[in-house]
């Protein structure tokens, strides 16, 4: 194919057989779960979908972006963790659909894009089973085409960081409490790489609930991703080619009549009504912030672990401590015995020299007694003191 944005029919098996084909780095799915695997190049895809280069250059898997959900005129950037996709108001391009991680998305968005695509069902020309009211009730049960391939994206990542926070989970407690019962290096370097694995792993749950916060705070982020309200807000009329590709939704058709007939005042009263989008952010921002709470009760449960084992060595330390005084009082002691001994080997003439027997008891005997005197003075200071424990 050429370089033009042209599409390819897909499916999952044959896109795990590609994996190797660089050009062939999205998959494209319509409103009704179709995929195509989409041979373009980022300037196709900046005219396909009418976004800047450095919004494209955020899905850039070469490159490492934190987390982010951008509105923009008529797309949503979407960069969570391996899921990057553009989301427009009638089709999703998928980056990187070969990726282990990223597969699970496609089959995803194949299965739950098509479920909403058949508002308005019909049968030889006319309008399928009831009338135009009951049509319009089921549509307005309908979420956007734009919300439903977000909502897929947004349960993917929150279930990847929650699987990866028990995989951690069920590796982290097991190491801390073997370190607890047995300091060694081998279970401190086991601990010390489980820390690490959840110092980034935080990092990266913090980053996509961040984002996910920093949308419910703002109405206004939150309107820009209304893709198909701001496309049913247009005049048929207003643009061409590339401006107005997304008019042509077969799921929005009925919802565009609509607003064509309504006044831009009524259009504009909506823009400020975030109710839908809201509730769906606010379902998986609770769930992104129950794994960030497990994640701080590992790294508390980390941090009251680490301040066992300190205080396990500060007792050790202590008990090391008390040795060696006890070692270097003994060794005092010892010293004046020596010296004792040193003096009396001397080559002096002395007068009790010819009762060498009887003399020599006493020396040894008052030698041993002052020096055992003299430990237990030094111990008896030391508890005194604190220095040892009683």
């Amino acid at each position: 194919m050429a370089r033009d944005g042209s599409v390819v029919p897909a499916d999952p098996q044959a896109v795990v057989k590609k994996k190797t084909q660089s050009s062939r780095s999205w998959i494209m799915f319509d409103a009704t779960g179709k995929g195509s695997l989409l041979d373009a190049d980022k300037y196709a895809i900046m005219h396909r979908v009418q976004i800047h280069a450095r919004d494209l250059r955020i899905l850039d898997p070469l490159l490492s972006y934190p987390s982010t959900i951008l509105g923009r005129e008529k797309a949503i950037v979407l960069n969570l963790e391996h899921i990057k996709a553009i989301i427009t108001a009638e089709e999703v391009l998928l980056r990187d659909p070969t990726d282990e991680n990223v597969i699970p998305v496609v089959e995803e968005l194949q299965r739950r894009l098509p479920q909403s695509s058949a508002g308005l069902q019909q049968q030889d020309g006319k309008e399928y089973l009831g009338g135009q009211n009951d049509t319009e009730a089921a549509e307005d049960d309908e979420s956007p085409f734009e919300f439903r391939a977000l909502e897929v994206a947004l349960e993917a990542i929150c279930s990847f960081l929650a699987a990866r926070t028990t995989e951690l989970e069920m590796a982290a407690y097991p190491a801390l409490d073997e370190l607890t019962s047995k300091i060694s290096s081998r279970n401190l370097d086991r601990v010390r790489k489980l820390k690490s694995a959840m110092t980034r792993l935080t990092a990266r749950v913090q980053k996509v609930r961040d984002e996910l916060e920093q949308l419910l705070d703002d109405d206004d982020d939150m309107a820009d991703l209304y893709l198909s309200r701001k496309a049913g807000s247009l005049s048929p009329v207003s643009g061409t080619g590339a401006s107005n590709w997304f008019a042509s939704s077969p799921t929005l058709g009925s919802r565009i009549s609509r607003a064509s007939r309504a006044s831009l005042a009524t259009v504009r009263l909506d823009e400020n009504d975030v109710e839908e989008l809201e509730m769906l952010l606010e379902a998986y921002f609770s769930e992104i912030d129950h794994t960030m709470n497990k994640l701080t009760t590992l790294r508390e449960y980390i941090d009251d672990t680490e301040d066992y084992i300190n205080i396990q060595l500060d007792s050790h330390r202590n008990q090391l401590i008390q040795l060696e005084l006890f070692l270097s009082s003994g060794t005092v002691c010892l010293s004046f015995y020596s010296l004792v001994t040193a003096i009396f080997g001397m080559n002096i003439p002395y007068t009790w020299n010819d009762n060498h027997d009887y003399m020599f008891k006493w020396v040894v005997i008052v030698s041993g007694v002052l020096s055992a005197v003299m430990f237990v003075i030094i111990t008896a200071y030391a508890r005194n003191k604190g220095l040892v424990g009683s």
